[in-house]
């Protein structure tokens, strides 16, 4: 157990800090200080020495040196059952240090503030307190470290339990959250830095640092049976207000991102309608409600308990189209009063609000023993070339850059069939890029009497043999666009110009796994 007769005090953050002084106080406990916590302490009627009475030198360069001092150092990190350290700090009549409550200036919070300078923002990179943190922490058997005021309560509990003692336990417990804490406090000062200097943090270092806070637990992840929770990238604002409905789960908060990025990437109107992360219907129209409309009708089954997406305010009348089918999320930049009111019959319907764009300057995937790591694929296409007898149309081209768009956002292996503005069958996440075309025809048979025109067809990737050209031509494509680079590719133009099937080639593949 560790004894506390002497705490120092400095936080910038003062919540809690005049219960957690009382108590100190209340069973003996010496406080020192620094001016503004020392200011508030003295106000609350609680005894407290000036660090600059303790050490006997003044605070200087504006607060700059405070507790950087021999005195303040010796006193938290000499070993108290070490013979040799104890008649050092005698003969130099240093007195212990048991117990360092300390938090950090503010440097993310002012970081984060509009019109915040630059001199501000330096300003508050704090030197002493992280050294006072370390020093305390590394000697948690003698020196109890507290960094945070959610902590206060438990050591308040702890300490008058133990009339006036600290378990190693509990000390090594609030060691271990510190060098959390300033790993954190280092690793967005860092960003700030490199941000300020306009240039790349170095792309794939040797070592990367990664931070992430809790948003929430979830209820479980993919299955019941699996725990999971939501997290941010620290140093980011969160996009996300939900306005109303259940919690959002696992496979919910993955849809809905996804969602939302596909209506991003178009500047008219958009509606998307994603499930198991997979878009069952895109389209753009003049008027979210129709673009809902024309999405649905790409395949109403699949539809049915999806998360549907949009590019603009969702008003009244489309929520009125939307609470006729079952979803589980709606998604959007925002929603109308009448839209608000309209949703509120259905309570267990989730609304959700976002602010921004939702993008992705990496891409990292979970291994057992790391990740992977990869830039956005944010490039469309590096070059059209039309490559068969036959050209598009300008209406044909303009129906095959829609398709691309959405086949980037699809599975691999990915085939979506589209007409102007419209998909009209999807086919994802096959083992074959030619089942997934007779999929994409199973698809459009089933919801559309008659076969749109023109009818074209993207393909992520390359087709490997001509037999899924043959498939598309007997649907009624008549324009594909695919990214090229086959050893097939001489036979897979020759089935397009046998069948009078124009082909662009994009030389950009878009897998998704």
């Amino acid at each position: 157990m560790i004894r506390i007769r002497r705490a120092l005090i400095s936080v910038s953050d003062k919540t809690g800090i005049i219960d957690l002084a009382r108590s100190l106080v209340k069973s003996g406990v010496e406080i020192i200080s620094t001016g503004g916590t020392a200011k508030i302490l003295k106000e609350a009627q609680i005894p407290v020495r000036e660090i600059s009475e303790w050490t006997g030198f003044p605070e200087i360069l504006d607060g700059r040196i405070k507790t950087l001092h021999p005195l303040i150092y010796a006193g938290i990190l000499f070993r108290r059952d070490s013979e040799e350290h104890v008649k050092q700090v005698e003969k130099m009549n240093v007195k212990p240090i048991d117990m360092v409550v300390v938090n950090l200036y503010p440097f993310e919070k002012t970081m984060q503030k509009q019109n915040a300078t630059d001199e501000e923002i330096i300003e508050n990179i704090d030197i002493g307190g992280p050294s006072m943190l370390r020093a305390a922490s590394k000697n948690y058997k003698d020196v109890v470290v507290v960094a945070r005021p959610e902590f206060y309560p438990d050591i308040i509990s702890e300490f008058e339990k133990n009339n006036g003692y600290i378990s190693e336990n509990t000390s090594f417990k609030m060691a271990k959250e510190v060098f959390k804490f300033i790993s954190y406090y280092d690793w967005i000062i860092a960003g700030y830095l490199a941000n300020k200097e306009k240039q790349e943090i170095q792309v794939f270092p040797d070592v990367l640092g990664l931070y992430f806070k809790k948003i929430e637990e979830l209820r479980y992840g993919e299955n019941p049976h699996q725990k999971a929770a939501w997290y941010i990238n620290a140093g980011s604002n969160f996009p996300y207000k939900q306005l109303q409905g259940r919690q959002l789960s696992f496979n919910n908060i993955i849809d809905m991102e996804d969602a939302y990025r596909i209506v991003s990437e178009f500047s008219p109107p958009a509606c998307v309608i994603i499930k198991h992360t997979n878009p069952c219907g895109v389209a753009l129209s003049e008027s979210p409600s129709q673009a809902y409309e024309k999405a649905l009708q790409s395949d109403p089954l699949s539809a049915f308990g999806g998360i549907i997406s949009f590019n603009r305010t969702v008003t009244g009348g489309t929520a009125q189209k939307i609470g006729q089918t079952f979803y589980e999320v709606v998604i959007a930049p925002d929603f109308d009063e009448e839209a608000k009111n309209i949703f509120r019959n259905k309570e267990n319907l989730r609304i959700i609000k976002v602010h921004g764009q939702i993008n992705q300057k990496y891409v990292l995937k979970g291994l057992s023993k790391g990740i992977l790591i990869q830039d956005e694929d944010d490039l469309l296409w590096s070059g059209l070339k039309v490559v068969t007898k036959k050209s598009p149309s300008e209406e044909e081209m303009e129906c095959l850059k829609f398709a691309w768009m959405v086949s980037k956002h699809v599975k691999s292996n990915a085939i979506v069939f589209a007409t102007k503005n419209q998909t009209i069958g999807i086919g994802a996440g096959q083992m074959s890029r030619y089942d997934s075309t007779r999929v994409a025809v199973m698809k459009m048979k089933d919801n559309f009497k008659e076969t749109p025109s023109p009818l074209v067809m993207a393909s992520d990737a390359f087709f490997p043999f001509p037999d899924s050209i043959d498939v598309a031509y007997k649907a009624g494509v008549t324009a594909i666009i695919q990214p090229g680079g086959s050893i097939k590719d001489r036979e897979v133009i020759e089935a397009c110009d046998k069948s009078g099937i124009s082909m662009v080639f994009t030389g950009t593949r878009h897998f998704k796994h």
